[in-house]
């Protein structure tokens, strides 16, 4: 039984309430954008959530991307993949200050643009449907896509010999996704597949709310999980390879330590990680979003660890 209300669950409830009246609750655009507010209203290790912000970015803007995705997400499987992705970076930059959610929406783009009859949630990452969007990209897809990511303007990408931000963009899309893939967990998404972040994050989260955590445990817990099990792609661009290594070991630590003691040492490495330079493991951050998402979209998944009679409550409860 998830746990009683508490702050964490109250900021949800209210966010998730604010989503566009267009949207069908637990339908794709409405899966993705709960799964934004879920990811960004808890605290974790080195992100932003309701207590904790950047010098650019809070969680009033992490909610306000979450809200303007959702319509265009709505509509993705009817557009092109590179025309929903810019669509979607466009309407987020236009409603906050910075780059907010550039990684979850290339996360989720490619799943919430498969057609319905390709399946949903687990299905996408383990069927044919997203070979067969694959085979669709044209370079007017690439473009969109090099918009998008310079309209969002991320910051610690570096230089490239190849595919580089700077210049024109690639005639195949996947092609230059998966030249980044050993430097972007995000990009080896497009070029290798989902069925890591399935057996990961999502098998990770999906027990941990099974087991009955409560939300705030739940997700902290399964960021913590996948902070542990690989190293973090920003943290590895910005402050090299041994941080980002440094920052699996201590996660590590901390998914071995007993009930009593792992939140107070997560809250201490929270602490850590924000003391300068400021260490923000934003990479993971957008790898939860998706494996949210996934477990909202499937109706399985989501029923079976009681995500849906949980929201459903929290939402229909006065």
């Amino acid at each position: 039984m998830h746990s009683p209300l508490d702050d964490t669950t109250l900021v949800v409830g209210a966010a998730l309430a604010r989503i566009p009246a267009s949207c069908a609750r637990w339908g794709r655009g409405w899966c993705a954008a709960a799964a934004c507010i879920l990811e960004a209203s808890v605290p974790k290790a080195g992100n932003v959530h309701p207590g904790r912000s950047f010098a650019d970015l809070d969680h009033e803007d992490f909610v306000a991307a979450a809200l303007a995705i959702a319509p265009v997400f709505d509509r993705a499987a009817d557009a092109p993949l590179g025309a929903t992705v810019r669509a979607a970076v466009a309407a987020s930059a236009a409603v906050t200050r910075s780059n907010a959610n550039l990684g979850i929406v290339l996360a989720l783009a490619p799943l919430v643009a498969l057609p319905q009859a390709a399946g949903s949630g687990a299905d996408a990452v383990t069927n044919d449907g997203l070979d067969a969007l694959w085979a669709t990209l044209t370079p007017a897809d690439a473009a969109d896509v090099w918009e998008a990511i310079r309209l969002a303007r991320p910051g610690g990408l570096g230089r490239s010999d190849r595919d580089d931000l700077a210049g024109p963009p690639p005639p195949d899309l996947r092609a230059a996704m998966a030249h980044a893939a050993d430097r972007d967990q995000i990009a080896a998404l497009w070029s290798r597949g989902y069925a890591g972040l399935l057996a990961g994050p999502v098998a990770d989260l999906e027990r941990e709310f099974a087991a009955g955590a409560g939300l705030a445990d739940a997700i902290a817990r399964g960021h913590l999980a996948q902070l542990a099990r690989q190293p973090d792609s920003l943290i590895a661009r910005r402050h090299g390879p041994a941080a980002a290594a440094e920052v699996c070991r201590q996660a590590a630590a901390i998914m071995q330590m007993s009930a009593e003691a792992w939140r107070p040492a997560a809250a201490a490495f929270d602490a850590a990680l924000r003391m300068p330079p400021g260490i923000n493991p934003g990479t993971t951050a957008d790898l939860i979003a998706t494996a949210l998402y996934i477990l909202l979209d499937d109706a399985v998944l989501r029923d079976r660890c009681g995500l849906s009679r949980f929201l459903d409550r929290l939402l229909d409860e006065p």
